[in-house]
């Protein structure tokens, strides 16, 4: 892929759920690549890399989900041959019906992939290219909390939760990211791919982007909700939550709900997409996290108070489902233990 003469053409789509800052953020640091470095050490600009715009269905005004009035620079006739597609996070349930505006975009993505576009997306962005049919049999991811949800409604695709960037398909022309803020880590993949890489470091240094190397695995809650039917499951769910440091939590689930265990195992899988020992251990974990969040307590205690009775199967575990050690969780959590100041 060249770009063309005022750079890869290059649309952000748009409608009322789309994620504003993310939107915009895109436009601005794509409009950066091959300026704003130069500007700043009294360079000439280089040519433009991107001709990037933002394009809704229609083109027109819209109000989005915080009130703010957003008006694109078009509609998707304008661009009928794009060479890069980014559809940004969008703000909706997952579990409900699709938007209106995926009737229209659907299409228009999939003829804009046939005709050799790079098409993207970023965070739940990834639900647009799913129902557009672009991931089946690739890997793909997105924000943790909507990986389960696709998974479900597109068993198809290959849901990568750890991963912030994925790029797939033939030639690697569908790339997806994972949280919002991971649209930087988007941004610096594509400016390195079209235009150097060496373009794409300034661009980071200018914007202060830091890649998001150690995957989205530490960022998420590992008990997101999941809906169904079966009452007697969500009870159990329920009473799992209050009781799954107990020493043999599956054997007590079966027997407080009146269920051989391979009749709970089967039933319970159904019903959320684990086993109830795969259920026990994002509870434990999720609340170690917690903890480790919150607190100072030494590791092995929190291990204990959870209900690991060996610190070493705690450790195997919390790595294999956050993505690092425990240890290395605790230096990164966002919001430091204070301590009150003695009267």
């Amino acid at each position: 892929m060249k770009p063309l003469e005022n750079g890869y053409r290059t649309v952000v789509v748009t409608m009322p759920c789309v994620g504003t800052s993310t939107a915009f953020c895109i436009l601005d640091a794509l409009a950066s690549a091959g300026r704003d470095w130069e500007m700043l050490h009294g360079a000439q600009p280089k040519p433009q890399v991107f001709d990037a715009v933002m394009l809704s269905v229609d083109g027109q005004a819209y109000n989005d989900i915080n009130g703010r009035r957003v008006t694109p620079d078009g509609g998707l006739t304008d661009c009928t041959r794009p060479d890069v597609v980014i559809v940004p996070d969008l703000h909706l349930d997952p579990w409900a019906a699709e938007p209106k505006e995926f009737a229209e975009l659907v299409p228009w993505i999939v003829e804009a992939y046939e005709n050799g576009a790079l098409v993207t997306s970023v965070c739940s962005g990834a639900i647009l290219l799913a129902a557009a049919g672009l991931l089946n049999g690739l890997d793909a991811t997105s924000h943790w909390a909507f990986c389960d949800v696709i998974s479900q409604r597109f068993p198809e695709v290959r849901m990568r939760r750890e991963r912030i960037l994925v790029p797939a398909g033939e030639g690697h022309r569908i790339v997806t990211a994972g949280g919002a803020s991971s649209w930087g880590d988007l941004v610096l993949y594509l400016v390195g791919r079209l235009a150097s890489h060496e373009e794409a470091r300034r661009l980071a240094k200018v914007y202060l982007l830091q890649p998001h190397s150690e995957g989205q695995l530490h960022y998420a809650s590992l008990v997101a909700g999941a809906q169904h039917e079966d009452g007697l499951i969500a009870e159990a769910q329920i009473w799992a939550a209050d009781h799954y440091a107990v020493p043999t939590p599956v054997a007590a689930m079966a027997a407080r709900f009146g269920l051989r265990e391979r009749s709970l195992l089967r039933r319970f899988r159904k019903a959320t997409g684990q086993t109830p020992v795969e259920y026990i251990q994002t509870l434990r974990i999720e609340e170690a996290k917690q903890m480790l969040e919150a607190t100072d307590m030494p590791i092995e205690d929190i291990a204990a108070e959870v209900g690991y009775t060996e610190t070493s199967s705690f450790r195997n575990a919390f790595r294999r489902y956050v993505g690092m050690p425990a240890s290395t969780y605790r230096k990164k959590r966002l919001f430091p233990v204070t301590h009150q100041a003695a009267p």
